[in-house]
């Protein structure tokens, strides 16, 4: 077995939060949260991970409990990704393809707050850093710091006003930048037409209309389980694809599609990725990263383990150590 795989390091219990931190913490959370999901705008967005730069342009309207979002990137292959709540169309226009699924929503871009856990400040200390103009708006800066070194922390510009984040900067176990994105034009409570945004992403004479079929499930029911817990990180949702929809690539000789289990600790995501080993297509262990996601390979007995997460890869040695198949 692979040596990092194997490797688990020592982890040590973060103190927990005072009710004052945990309530300062969550109101900026909150604050942030439902500024992303509530504002109508419309900007360019940049980031910047491992040496490489990427843009998008956003369109992004709410009326009521509708929302619905547009992103046009504007770097490498031509890609138009549509939402509306938890439907997301996404647009190939190269291979004339149009993927149609359903998300559950951890809350619409750019998703820091991944979950209502009251307990994010047991693991991060919360900060206040000053005030900068950022695409001209100006903004507080707010520095999430990690307790443990099981997790990035963050920098983050946040609207004055209202709170929508226009810049994010994720920072290693050593407080260095290893991502960033933000805003470089923005246009808040832009006159945004969701009626407009809904008919173009029904669009779809000309593609080919792929619909992943994914079931909602539990890992439980699935025969997995962690032996011990990730300090921090809760389930949040499990979805199995049918091997009939998982095509030649994701099947095995047991008939299996692949299973997608994905963890939270309210700010950073952790998936848990397993499907039938292949010996073809299953060459070697490894630990690949790009920023600030990691990617981690192993072997588990007749299956194959891939973890991506916006954390540390140790965080993941964690996960792949503490994974078991009561089956």
């Amino acid at each position: 077995m692979n040596n990092v795989a194997a490797q688990v390091p020592a982890v040590s219990v973060p103190p927990t939060a005072s009710p004052a931190e945990v309530r300062s913490l969550n109101d900026w959370l909150m604050r942030m949260h439902q500024a992303s999901v509530n504002r109508s705008y419309v900007g360019t967005f940049v980031v910047s991970a491992g040496g490489s730069m990427s843009s998008a342009k956003i369109w992004h309207v709410c009326e009521g409990a509708q929302q619905v979002e547009r992103v046009e990137t504007l770097t490498g292959a031509p890609r138009s990704i549509f939402r509306h709540n938890d439907q997301v169309t996404t647009f190939m226009p190269e291979h004339k393809v149009a993927r149609s699924e359903k998300r559950e929503s951890l809350g619409l871009f750019p998703q820091l707050f991944q979950s209502a856990d009251s307990r994010i400040a047991d693991f991060y200390k919360f900060r206040q850093e000053g005030l900068e103009r950022v695409a001209g708006v100006d903004a507080d800066i707010i520095m999430l710091v990690p307790r443990d070194r099981l997790r990035f922390g963050y920098r983050v510009w946040s609207e004055r006003k209202n709170g929508l984040i226009v810049k994010l900067q994720t920072l290693d176990t050593d407080g260095k930048v290893i991502e960033e994105a933000a805003f470089s034009e923005l246009q808040l409570d832009a006159p945004v037409s969701m009626s407009q945004l809904i008919q173009m992403m029904g669009k779809v004479q000309g593609y080919r209309l792929d619909k992943p079929a994914l079931v909602k499930t539990t890992a439980a029911a699935e025969g997995w389980a962690l032996k011990t817990p990730v300090a921090g990180f809760n389930p949040m949702s499990c979805y199995k694809r049918p091997a009939s929809a998982a095509g030649s690539g994701g099947k095995g000789a047991n008939g299996n599609g692949p299973l997608q289990w994905i963890f939270s600790d309210g700010l950073a995501s952790v998936s848990i990725f397993v499907e039938p080993f292949d010996r073809q297509r299953h060459v070697r262990e490894s630990a690949l990263s790009l920023g600030a996601t990691h990617t981690l390979t192993r072997q588990l007995d007749a299956h194959w383990i891939t973890l991506v997460g916006e954390v540390p890869v140790p965080t993941l040695q964690l996960f792949a150590s503490a994974l078991e198949h009561k089956r």
